[in-house]
This record gives structure tokens, C-alpha cells and sequence, in this order.
């Protein structure tokens, strides 16, 4: 029969591991990342109890040793799309459902790469030696339990559940591991006797819908029993490509929120023609203290993948969004969709200095000539050597750090 091939696999500690790989002499050492809350804490200082979000003051009551940091959300950004590009040489077939996780079907690889354990030993031992960072797997014949193994293979294991032992596997586990419990649900279910997954799995589906609900009742008694029929949904072409910013207190000066405007349109621009992708509808949401939201959008006749274009619209999109408010922005978020290839691009007839908004002017082809370059230089001595806006120090939550500044839909 064979392994099943549904991977999971999950960076461990990933802020922390990232701050212990920069600075080689906080290895082995207890690390905190967050200044105010604890957005992350590597395995020493969690052996202490330390767990996020936690106030960082109680963090360093229960472990006085720890080492604070600011931490390096550019470079957690930058390591993130590496780790994914080995689990893309693994399978075709991967699903990002965060910074540090996805899951992988394998099927269609074996007969290349070998057993799915073997696939699964191969992209540790990948991520250990080409970027320096742990990783856990777990495989399974669900998403549910690949996840669950994954969890169980922490640190840096590796755990394959059999076909025909899943529920050997399953039912001793505390009902807190499965995906979607959390302490609330949990204490509900341990008024009720209910410790374990094998004890949920006794009780009648709907024997929890007054107080869980009839829905969540009955998904976790089918999870109980490992019936998961979601598949990994890969292969699927980014429906929109997106940044935001949190802004802490909020910002309320104009340049200061085109900064970072600028910002996100570089790191929007930069991940789109990596991708060799275009859009055009740019979607620019500002947050208020409340928190109360709004959008603006607009759909260019040409797609583009240009910085300038990107930021010069943004701009455009943000002073329509604030225009005759007085509260502060609390986060500015940008996302690029109606996204097309980038394979070839209509020029224009010099007939003026042109503009960036309009895909294949003279200005734009300027601009994206030094986008190219930047890319380039970037490409070859680092992210960071090159930077187009970012927020004001003053202004950035760090209770906001871990919303993720980028995404793909």
C-alpha cells in the first residue's frame, strides 16, 4: 500500500530560529521576539513556560535569562519564500497556509524522488544545510492528521502515521491537539469528561451542539475520527499579491503615510515580478483606531507590476480613503489582483514624457528599467542592501508584527 503522501511541514520556533541563526551566540539560549508582547519564544525559554502572546515583562518573570529582540520581519519574509521554493521542487502540489507552514500532496513525485518519508527527510536535510533553519514534517492520509504529526515531530522530527493506524495515532492525544481547539472549546469539552480525542470520538456527533454549536460539534466529531475529505489545493496561480503595514498608535502626516505607501508598493512590485506576474486593480485598505476600515480601489487599463506605478496609485488611493478624517491610521494594507502573466507589454509611440500609470510609456519603461536594476542588485547581495520606504520606527506595534506584512490569496 505504501506511505500516504500528504505532508506537513512546519518551520519550528521560526522567529526565534531566524534570530538564533543571525546571531550564532543567542543559540542555546532563551530568546524572546517582541518588545512589549512575545510574538515568538524559541524551545529554551518555552521550557520556562514562556508562551505568545505573552506581556514580555511575565515572560521574564518565568525566565530571567531570556534575551530580547526586535526581531527581523524583512528577513523572516526573505527566508520564508527560500523555504518554499524547496518544498516546490518536492511536489507541485503545495498549499502556504502561513509564514512557516504548509502542506504538500506528493503523489505525483514518488516515482522521482523516492518514498514520501524519504521526500519528507530530504527537505529537512535541504532547509538545515542551504538556509540554516529547523523544520518539522508530519505524513499522513489527511490534512488534519499531517498537521497533528507535524506538531508531534517537534523539534526538527520527522512523523509518518501509517495507513490503518490513524486512529491508534489519534485517539490517545489530548482533544488540545487538534486543529481548531483552543483553550475555550477545550475547557467546554473537559466539563463534559471529555480528555482525550479517542473520547470525543464515543460521544454521539451532535452531543456537544448547545454549547459548541451544531456545526463545530459535528467537525470535530468527524475530525475525531480522521474524516477529512479537504485535498491540498496546489497549482493554483496567486489570486492577488498584498502588503500591509501596521502602524501602532497610528500615523495622521501625509509624507510619513506615503513612506509607507512606498514601502508596500516596493514589496508588492518586487514579489509580482518575481513571480513574473502583473495586476490591475490595486486595493488600498486604512485602518482607524476601533478598529473601523476602508477601501479604495482602482482597475488601470494596463496591468503592471511597476514600484512607481504601484505607489503613485497608492498614494492616489490612500488621500481618497483619509480625505476629511482626523483619526490616525492604524495599519495601511495594499493588495495588486486581475493578475496576468507578464509576458509582453504594448508600448507606446513617443509622443510625450509619459506617465507610470500608463503601462509602456516612456516614463514606464524608465521605471521599470530601475526596478530591474534594483531587483538585480537585491537578488545578488541581499534584500536589505535596498530599501524603498518603510514606517517610522515610532509608529510600528509590535503586537502587530506577527499579522504578516505580506500575503497571497
Amino acid at each position: 500500500m505504501g506511505e500516504p503522501t500528504i505532508l506537513h511541514a512546519d518551520l519550528d520556533a521560526f522567529y526565534a530560529s531566524v534570530e538564533q541563526m543571525l546571531d550564532p551566540s543567542l543559540k542555546g539560549r532563551p530568546v524572546l521576539v517582541g518588545v512589549g508582547i512575545v510574538l515568538a519564544a524559541s524551545y529554551e525559554a518555552r521550557a520556562h513556560g514562556v508562551r505568545s502572546p505573552m506581556p514580555t515583562r511575565d515572560a521574564l518573570r518565568l525566565c530571567p535569562d531570556a534575551v530580547v529582540v526586535h526581531g527581523h520581519f524583512e528577513k523572516y519574509l526573505d527566508l520564508s519564500s527560500q523555504v518554499m521554493e524547496v518544498l516546490e521542487d518536492a511536489s507541485p502540489i503545495i498549499e502556504q497556509i502561513s509564514i512557516d507552514e504548509a502542506f504538500l500532496d506528493v503523489r505525483g513525485s514518488t516515482h522521482l524522488l523516492g518514498t514520501p518519508s524519504t521526500i519528507a527527510r530530504c527537505i529537512r536535510a535541504r532547509v538545515a544545510d542551504e538556509i540554516g533553519l529547523p523544520i518539522s514534517i508530519g505524513i499522513a492520509s489527511t490534512k488534519f492528521l499531517a498537521k497533528i504529526a507535524s506538531a508531534r515531530a517537534k523539534p526538527g522530527g520527522l512523523v509518518v502515521v501509517p495507513f490503518g493506524a490513524e486512529l491508534d495515532f489519534l485517539h490517545p492525544l489530548p482533544v488540545e491537539a487538534m486543529w481548531g481547539v483552543g483553550r475555550v472549546t477545550a475547557a467546554n469539552l473537559h466539563r463534559y469528561g471529555i480528555m482525550t480525542i479517542g473520547d470525543l470520538a464515543a460521544v454521539p456527533s451532535g452531543a456537544f451542539s448547545s454549547s459548541l454549536g451544531p456545526g463545530a460539534s459535528g467537525a470535530l466529531h468527524a475530525l475525531s475520527w480522521n474524516r477529512d475529505p479537504r485535498v491540498v489545493r496546489g497549482g493554483r496561480r496567486a489570486g492577488s499579491i498584498g502588503s500591509q503595514q501596521a502602524l501602532g498608535r497610528g500615523l495622521t502626516d501625509p509624507d510619513e503615510l506615503a513612506v509607507v505607501v512606498l514601502g508596500l508598493a516596493d514589496r508588492i512590485g518586487r514579489r509580482a515580478r518575481k513571480k513574473g506576474r502583473s495586476g490591475s486593480t490595486l486595493t488600498l485598505r486604512a485602518r482607524f483606531p476601533g478598529p473601523r476600515v476602508l477601501s479604495r480601489s482602482h482597475t488601470l487599463s494596463s496591468p503592471t507590476s511597476s514600484t512607481a506605478a504601484l505607489a503613485e496609485l497608492g498614494g492616489a488611493l490612500l488621500r481618497r480613503a483619509i480625505e476629511g478624517e482626523s483619526e490616525p491610521v492604524t495599519l495601511v494594507g495594499m493588495s495588486l489582483s486581475n493578475l496576468s502573466t507578464d509576458d509582453y507589454l504594448q508600448l507606446e509611440l513617443e509622443i510625450d514624457a509619459g506617465d507610470v500609470l500608463r503601462a509602456g510609456s516612456t516614463l514606464d519603461l524608465k521605471r521599470r528599467a530601475l526596478d530591474v536594476s534594483v531587483d538585480e542588485i537585491r537578488e545578488r547581495f541581499g534584500r536589505d542592501l535596498l530599501k524603498l520606504g518603510s514606517a517610522p520606527e515610532r509608529g510600528v506595534a509590535p503586537e502587530e508584527f506577527r499579522r504578516l506584512a505580506e500575503h497571497s490569496d
